[in-house]
């Protein structure tokens, strides 16, 4: 069966563990898009421009351009999406880096039924061609409840698109009719088949005292499901805590001991 890819096919090498960064080997006229700011060093050949919306030519008129982009802003992101082509005879390279440690995931859309849906701060870059739009989970529970799990992003074609996610990424395949209970944070992305919703933390005594807040996520197969340990909301709450409690958060003492130091209150 020949491969008959609409989007660019691009070659790739990821580097580093922690922090890692994706090096994309353009042949001459391929492209990558990329979100602004994840930009690390391009070859002399290559070129970055701007465009509006995700780049991926789908949009039709100027009309379906401003609704591409409208979107976008959905997601929190910009309305405007880099590109990168290359227009020298040879091949030339161009990286993205990782935003903060965690790991970087390369997805064949080709490979995985043409579309992924990823929580809306994981894409990093795909291959000209990848449309980069919005999904709305469509159930009452997950509108309501479904936090940083409501509106999602996809990624649909059949290029490679590279996500990223913080701390280790563990990969799960699910069978038919199979559940799996997940921390709505803790979703990097999954396949167009899996089944989604949000349910209650069962339990008084849980929902009160269990620090884990009221809500999960229920992935229901069949497809492929991927997870991260680490969700950079989750950092930066925990991040936050330490910063307000200053020296509190570090004796038994609390204030009082503030008061021995000559901290005062």
């Amino acid at each position: 069966m020949m491969n008959t890819r609409r989007n660019h096919e691009i070659d790739y090498k990821i580097f580093g563990e922690e922090m890692q960064c994706v090096e994309v080997e353009l042949d001459p006229q391929e492209t990558v898009i990329a979100e602004s700011g994840s930009f690390m060093y391009m070859d002399d050949h290559v070129q970055m421009a701007t465009v509006f919306g995700d780049g991926s030519d789908r949009a039709q008129g100027f009309l379906g351009k401003v609704m591409t982009a409208g979107k976008r802003l959905l997601t929190g992101e910009s309305l405007f999406m880099t590109t990168f082509t290359n227009h020298g005879p040879d091949k030339q390279h161009v990286a993205f880096a990782a935003p903060y440690a965690g790991k970087i995931v390369a997805m064949d859309l080709q490979q995985l039924g043409g579309k992924i849906i990823c929580q809306k701060d994981s894409f990093l870059c795909a291959a000209k061609g990848v449309e980069v739009g919005i999904e709305f989970q469509r159930k009452l529970g997950t509108g309501l409840f479904g936090g940083e799990g409501f509106i999602m992003q996809k990624l649909e074609g059949d290029g490679l698109a590279f996500v990223h996610a913080g701390g280790y990424i563990l990969e799960r395949d699910l069978q038919v009719g199979e559940t799996l209970r997940v921390d709505t944070g803790c979703i990097v992305a999954f396949t167009q088949r899996i089944d989604y919703d949000i349910q209650f933390v069962k339990g008084v005594r849980n929902m009160v005292f269990g620090g884990e807040g009221l809500f999960y996520a229920v992935l229901r197969g069949p497809g492929k499901v991927w997870l991260q340990s680490l969700p950079v909301s989750r950092l930066a709450a925990r991040i936050l805590q330490y910063g307000n409690s200053g020296k509190e958060s570090g004796s038994v003492l609390g204030p009082l001991g503030r008061l021995v130091d000559g901290d005062g209150f």
